[in-house]
C-alpha cells in the first residue's frame, strides 16, 4: 500500500527524532497526495528522510504516529501491538487472578497506540476511539484482540460516540462489535461492581483510581467518610471493607448515586454506615457540618482545554478550600485532577492556595498519579493527566 507523504518544515522534525507521537499542522510545509481524516500518511523531514507512520487527521494535531519505522500497519501490526499492551498487564498481575478481572488493556500513547482505549471488565473488552483512525480500524482491532487474548475475551463493546471528533460526521454508534449482552458484574481486588458500559461515563467504570482506592481503605479504619463525586462509589465500599463507621457518597447524578447503591449492596448488603445523596456538590459541602475526618475529592475534568485552565484552577481551589474549613482535626483528604491541561505544579498550587486561606495545618502524606496499566509513553509526557495528594490536616 502506497501511503500519501506529508513533509515537515526545516527544523520541525526534531520531536519526531525524539519519538514523540504527535505531529501537529504548523509543522507540516507541504502533501504529496490528498489524504482524508483517517487515513495513514508517512511523515518526511529534510532529503526525504523518513521518520514515522500514523493516523492523518484534521485539527491541531495533524498526525498521531502508529510506528517510527517504515513497515505496513496491518493485520499482524495491531496483533503485536495488543499482544505487547496485554503481555505487560500480566507482567504487572493484573490480568488473569480470580480477585481482580478490571484493567486498562490499551492506555493510547502509552502502549504505542495513540487515539485508543481499551478497558477489559472481565471477560468484556470495552472499546473507545478518539481518532477517526482508529475508528476505520475498530474491526482489525477486534480480530486482533481476538488473537491477543485466545479465550479471556468474550465480547467487545464499542463505544466511541461521544470520543469521536464531532467535525468528522462519522455517525458513530455504540454497540456489540464480537458477542453480546452479558453480565456487567467485574470484581477489583476483591470487590464487585456493576458495570455501565453502554450508559454510563467514560467506559463505565473509573479504572485508573484502583491502587488510589486501595490506600483509602488502609486509612478508612474507625473514619467518617464523604466520597464526592462518587460516579459508581467505587472509594465507598474500599473505605467500608477498611472499617469506615459511616460513610456517605454525594453526586450529582441520580443515575450514579443509583448504581452506587446497587454497587454498596452487591458488597455490603444491608449495610446501615453508607447512605448516598444526589445532590450538587458545592451546595453539599457549604451546608455541611464538621461531620468527617476523611474526605475524598475527585471531581470530573474542570479543563478540558488550555483557554479555561484559570477558571479550573479556580474551581480546584474554592473545593479544595471547603474541604480544609470543614474537615475534623486529624482528617485526611484525599485531593484529585484529572484534567490533562492541569500540571502537577499547577493542581499542587491551587491546593496549597486553599490550605493557607484555611490557615490550617496540612502536611502531604503521598503524592498519586494514575496507576500502572496507565503507563505515561516516557516521550510523552502529556499523558501524565491524574494528579492526586493525600494531605493530613490538624
Amino acid at each position: 500500500m502506497n501511503y500519501c507523504k506529508l513533509f515537515l518544515k526545516p527544523k520541525k522534525e526534531e520531536s519526531l527524532l525524539r519519538f514523540h507521537p504527535w505531529v501537529f499542522s504548523g509543522a507540516i510545509e507541504t502533501i504529496e497526495g490528498n489524504p482524508r481524516e483517517g487515513d495513514l500518511v508517512e511523515i518526511y523531514g529534510t532529503n526525504n528522510r523518513f521518520l514515522a507512520v500514523g493516523h492523518y487527521q484534521i485539527g491541531s494535531i495533524a498526525v498521531r504516529i502508529l510506528s517510527f519505522r517504515q513497515e505496513k500497519i496491518d493485520a499482524g501490526f495491531w496483533t503485536n501491538k495488543l499482544k505487547a499492551a496485554y503481555t505487560l498487564r500480566k507482567a504487572l498481575g493484573l490480568a488473569g487472578r480470580v480477585d481482580n478481572n478490571t484493567f486498562r488493556l490499551v492506555h493510547g500513547e502509552g502502549d504505542n497506540l495513540p487515539g485508543l482505549i481499551i478497558d477489559m471488565y472481565a471477560h468484556t473488552a470495552v472499546m473507545q476511539a478518539h481518532s477517526v483512525g482508529m475508528h476505520y480500524a475498530r474491526h482489525e482491532l477486534v480480530e486482533a484482540l481476538k488473537e491477543a487474548m485466545g479465550d479471556e475475551l468474550k465480547n467487545v463493546y464499542y463505544k466511541s460516540e461521544t470520543t469521536l471528533p464531532y467535525k468528522a460526521e462519522l455517525n458513530s454508534e455504540n454497540g456489540y462489535l464480537y458477542g453480546g449482552d452479558v453480565e456487567d458484574v467485574a470484581i477489583e481486588n476483591g470487590l464487585k461492581f456493576y458495570v455501565d458500559w453502554q450508559k454510563g461515563q467514560k467506559t463505565g467504570f473509573f479504572v485508573d483510581q484502583r491502587e488510589n482506592r486501595s490506600l483509602l481503605e488502609y486509612y478508612a479504619k474507625g473514619r467518617s467518610v464523604l466520597n464526592m463525586f462518587c460516579y459508581t462509589g467505587g472509594f465507598s465500599f474500599y473505605a467500608m471493607r477498611g472499617g469506615a463507621e459511616v460513610v456517605h457518597s454525594v453526586d450529582s447524578s441520580a443515575k450514579a448515586i443509583a448504581l452506587t447503591n446497587k454497587n454498596v449492596e452487591l458488597n455490603y448488603p444491608g449495610d446501615s454506615r453508607h447512605t448516598a445523596y444526589a445532590e450538587d456538590a458545592f451546595k453539599y459541602l457549604d451546608k455541611m457540618g464538621e461531620n468527617y475526618d476523611l474526605i475524598v475529592l475527585d471531581p470530573p475534568a474542570f479543563a478540558k482545554h488550555k483557554n479555561v485552565l484559570r477558571n479550573a484552577l479556580q474551581g480546584y481551589r474554592k473545593l479544595n478550600a471547603i474541604a480544609f474549613e470543614k474537615i475534623r482535626p486529624g482528617g485526611i483528604l484525599f485531593t484529585f485532577s484529572c484534567s490533562q491541561v492541569v500540571n502537577k505544579e499547577n493542581f499542587r498550587l491551587a491546593v496549597f492556595s486553599a490550605a493557607a486561606q484555611s490557615k490550617r495545618n496540612v502536611r502531604i502524606l503521598h503524592q498519586l498519579t494514575q496507576p500502572a496499566d496507565h503507563p505515561v509513553n516516557i516521550y510523552h509526557p502529556e499523558g501524565e493527566y491524574l494528579k492526586g495528594l493525600v494531605l493530613y490536616v490538624e
